[in-house]
C-alpha cells in the first residue's frame, strides 16, 4: 500500500494546517520550516501558488496520493451536484476515513492499517480496500476475532468530543452505520474546496 512516510510535523508547517492531527512540534513552529522561522518575510504566494497549498493540504489531510486523489475529483466532476462538495463528500466517504470518524482508530493512517489487514467488516463481509466507497446504510464493525485489539481498544477508549450526524455508532457491539453522505457545513475539515475546483480546471 502505497502512502507518504515522510517527516509529517515538515508537511503541516509548510501547508500551515495540522494536516496529520495534533501536532506538538507545529504548535511550537507554526510557520514554514526555513532557517530565519517566522521573522524572514517571505514573497506574496501567486494565485496558483494558494491553489496548490490548498490541494496539498486535502491531500495530506485525507492521506491520499496525488493520483488517488485526481482520479477522485474527476468522479466528482461526473457526478450532479456541486463539484468542490461531491469531492469532499467521496473523500468522507472511504471506508479509511470512516473508521477514523467512528473512533475506531485515533488515525486514518492507523485505519487505513486495520482495514488492509482485514480487521474491519462492511455488512459482515471482510474489505481490506481503505478507499472503498461506503453506500448510505452500510454497517461498518470490527470484526469479532480484532476486537481485543490494543490501538482499536484505546481509541474507542479515548474522550470523543466530536459526533458526528452522518454517522451511528455503538461503542458496545463496536459496530456502527454510514448514514448518508454529509452536507458540506458538517464536515469539520478547514479546506476551501473551490479552490481546488479552480486549480484543477486549469489542466
Amino acid at each position: 500500500m502505497a502512502r507518504y512516510t515522510g517527516p509529517k510535523s515538515k508537511i503541516a508547517r509548510k501547508l500551515g494546517s495540522p494536516v496529520y492531527g495534533p501536532d506538538k512540534n507545529y504548535e511550537r513552529r507554526p510557520y514554514p520550516p526555513g532557517f530565519f522561522g517566522p521573522t524572514k518575510k517571505r514573497r506574496k504566494i501567486s494565485e496558483y501558488g494558494v491553489q496548490l497549498k490548498e490541494k496539498q493540504k486535502a491531500r495530506f489531510t485525507y492521506g491520499l496520493l496525488e493520483k488517488q486523489f485526481y482520479n477522485l475529483f474527476q468522479k466528482a466532476v461526473r457526478s450532479k451536484g456541486i463539484t468542490g462538495e461531491v469531492f469532499l463528500q467521496l473523500l468522507e466517504s472511504r471506508l479509511d476515513n470512516v473508521v477514523f470518524r467512528m473512533g475506531i482508530a485515533p488515525s486514518r493512517a492507523a485505519a487505513r492499517q486495520l482495514v488492509t489487514h482485514r480487521h474491519i467488516l462492511v455488512n459482515g463481509n471482510k474489505v481490506n480496500i481503505p478507499s472503498y466507497q461506503l453506500r448510505e446504510g452500510d454497517i461498518v464493525s470490527v470484526r469479532e476475532k480484532s476486537k481485543s485489539l490494543e490501538v482499536i481498544g484505546q481509541s474507542l477508549s479515548a474522550p470523543k468530543y466530536t459526533k458526528f450526524s452522518w454517522i451511528e455508532w455503538d461503542n458496545s457491539l463496536m459496530s456502527g452505520r454510514f448514514l448518508n453522505k454529509p452536507n458540506r457545513d458538517e464536515i469539520p475539515e478547514p479546506i476551501k474546496e473551490q479552490l481546488i475546483v479552480e486549480l484543477y480546471s486549469k489542466n
